[in-house]
């Protein structure tokens, strides 16, 4: 690791592609106590006062101002769980998309202690300015790995195929920068910690390349994780109903406007560019490559990074049917467990109530529950219709999850794995 007086730099590498080689062995993992803003929330979100996702959006991003406020009082009221660290300097390579804004914007929020950042681009971008909240308008520099290296920390908020290309020459040898990378370029390489801070950031320590989760992977389990501690889980099916900026920015765009041109009775059915078909008004079954085995590329991902990130054995049973529905933003899973111990459910609650990163959201008498309108910009991953399985009986449980991919699933996750890096010493 590379300490510096002044600084020290972060590249969080970011992105939503997917290459390369599949094989691995778990990494052990334990518990971890969040040690940021996640802990502090709750009572600042009513699912039941806004008509519009863009509101929420909006109410949400200013809800979560005021979750980073009184974080900070109770960390100041808590020499404890304050963060010692030198200041460090923070490279973002790929600002200007979908999950590197994100990141922009979690960084301001975050408890890092960031002396400078620094913004990464093309030749195409570089030279222009972008504006990064408290860090003031930065001008995009043409990227290189040597600049890249003069940081401690960089974003890559790029494709996989950059990643491999450049991550490891960023962080490996003397003088070499962290990376953490949210493309699929490392995450089941055996030497590459796959993390999600609550449940093993204890793997980042020492390390100098750190691979982001899939977004729908780091989602489903801030629920499985503390069910699976209560319970033991046995085996794990999921169907996902995954928004339109699973996709980036360009999924974004192709649903807002397919859906403008058949209400305007432009067209009867939208054009597909960026979807296998069109998606206003439609679902569709397929997300990534199909595989010899007749799931998703997608699918698979959830399968292979379920048992990296929680230790489990290479044939631990997860099933997953990934399916894209007409929303903006946050991801849906209707999870099912088989458990090896019997359930209780309103230990399960308790647990998840108790759980860093997670907002219980069941009072179906109410109608209250999990929602992308509710989790669009939300920090914590909303859960609920919890119940016990009618196919498991004693030994299953059912529930609904919704949690925000560009934050939980990108962004946010790795900015909280540069906080635990800072927090274990390795930055």
């Amino acid at each position: 690791m590379k300490f510096s007086s002044t600084a020290a730099a972060l590249i969080l590498a970011v992105s939503s592609t997917a290459p390369t080689a599949f094989g691995f062995s778990p990494s052990s993992s334990s518990t971890f106590s969040l040690s940021s803003f996640s802990t502090v929330k709750r009572s600042l979100h009513n699912p039941n006062t806004i008509a519009t996702q863009n509101i929420f959006s909006t109410i949400n991003t200013r809800s979560n101002h005021k979750i980073m406020s009184r974080a900070a009082a109770a960390k100041a009221n808590a020499n404890s769980s304050l963060l010692t660290m030198n200041a460090v300097t923070v490279g973002v390579v790929g600002a200007t998309g979908a999950v590197g804004k994100e990141i922009v914007d979690c960084l301001n929020k975050s408890s890092l202690d960031v002396s400078k950042l620094r913004i990464f681009g093309s030749e195409r971008s570089a030279g222009t300015t972008r504006n990064a909240g408290k860090f003031g308008d930065i001008t995009v520099e043409l990227f290189d790995v040597a600049s890249a290296r003069e940081c401690d920390v960089v974003f890559l908020a790029v494709s996989g195929d950059f990643a491999l290309e450049h991550a490891r020459a960023i962080s490996e040898g003397e003088g070499g920068a962290v990376v953490i990378d949210n493309s699929s370029a490392f995450r089941y390489d055996v030497d590459v910690p796959l993390v999600v801070p609550e449940i093993n950031g204890e793997c980042t320590k020492g390390a100098k390349l750190i691979a982001n989760p899939n977004c729908t992977t780091a989602v489903g389990l801030m629920a499985l994780w503390p069910l699976h501690q209560l319970f033991k889980v046995k085996r794990v099916i999921m169907s996902t109903y995954q928004a339109a900026s699973g996709a980036g920015q360009p999924g974004m765009d192709e649903l807002q406007e397919g859906t403008r041109a058949v209400l305007s009775g432009e067209r009867k059915v939208a054009e597909n560019k960026v979807f296998a078909h069109p998606l206003p008004f439609n679902v569709i079954p397929h997300i990534d490559k199909f595989q010899d085995n007749g799931y998703t590329k997608e699918e698979m991902k959830v399968t292979w990074e379920t048992r990296k990130i929680c230790g489990l054995a290479d044939d631990f049973p997860v099933s997953c049917t990934a399916v894209r529905i007409p929303t903006y933003r946050a991801h849906s899973e209707t999870i099912v467990v088989e458990t090896e111990l019997p359930v209780d459910v309103e230990a399960a609650r308790k647990a998840l109530e108790k759980a860093p990163g997670v907002k219980l959201v069941d009072d179906v008498k109410n109608n209250v529950y999990p929602m992308p309108l509710t989790a669009t910009g939300q920090y914590d991953v909303e859960v609920g219709r919890l119940r016990k399985s009618l196919v498991f009986g004693d030994y299953g449980l059912e529930f609904f999850v919704v949690g925000d991919q560009l934050l939980r699933g990108a962004a946010l996750n790795a900015v909280l794995v540069a906080e635990e890096m800072a927090k274990n010493g390795s930055l």
